[in-house]
């Protein structure tokens, strides 16, 4: 089984899109996939769309185990609320119960994707971020950012500390980025992917086109995921 954790450099940068085009193509060429998007704030769309491309396989709180009502960090809510701060050891419990449950571990064509919340210093409960989270999964990840001005710092920051999360935990698994274009590109829009390329050495870089401001239903998405299948594949090798 591949574990593939989809994080980004900030909130609304598009990694439940890509999470959702990698769950369709996955499905849709005969591969096993499942998602989970362990941490939620605010509205749960995101975690309902997630659950109608698998077909409900999952529960919502399997998808979802973690829920704020309030649109803030997971940690930040569980200051203003009674309830106990998440520990570590308990999302990646989860996590892996998921995969011993519904997926054989037996081949590399079973994919679970795990999409994060926003970026990876984001504080999730009990003295630790998603950085943490990625670091004790010791999985491939793909981060997602956002194809405008300020992005190269933003990308490359990221990089870093997954660098360095990886090195810390004698880790070797890959990192890959994937340029988000958006609906109105800016001036440094037709400049960073050749600056990013130059700058990530090693660390694959790929692109997406804006898909439309009505891209988020599995219809559309379905649609999506063929026409982009060839990106889409190489994203997952």
């Amino acid at each position: 089984m591949r574990l593939l954790f989809i994080t980004g450099t900030d909130t609304g940068v598009g990694k439940t899109v890509l999470t959702a085009l990698l769950l369709a193509h996955l499905r849709r060429t005969g591969r096993r996939a499942l998602a989970l998007k362990p941490f939620c704030s605010g509205s749960r769309a995101d975690v309902t769309l997630l659950r109608s491309l698998q077909h409900g396989e999952l529960s919502v709180e399997e998808v979802n185990p973690f829920y704020f009502a309030q649109p803030v960090a997971p940690w930040v809510a569980t200051r203003r609320t009674p309830q106990r701060l998440v520990k570590l050891q308990t999302v990646t419990w989860h996590i892996r119960s998921i995969a011993a449950r519904h997926l054989s571990g037996t081949t590399s064509d079973e994919f679970l994707l795990v999409e994060g919340c926003g970026g990876l210093l984001v504080p999730l409960g009990d003295n630790f971020t998603v950085l943490d989270l990625v670091a004790r999964l010791r999985c491939e990840t793909v981060i997602v950012s956002r194809n405008r001005l300020g992005t190269i710092n933003h990308t490359l920051l990221a990089v870093r500390a997954l660098a360095q999360a990886r090195q810390g935990a004698r880790n070797g698994v890959r990192s890959k980025v994937v340029l988000m274009s958006p609906r109105l590109p800016d001036a440094s829009a037709a400049t960073n992917p050749g600056a990013l390329s130059a700058l990530l050495g090693s660390v694959p870089l790929f692109r997406l086109p804006f898909l439309g401001p009505r891209c988020r239903t599995a219809g559309r998405l379905h649609e999506h995921a063929r026409r982009l299948s060839r990106v889409l594949e190489a994203i997952i090798h």
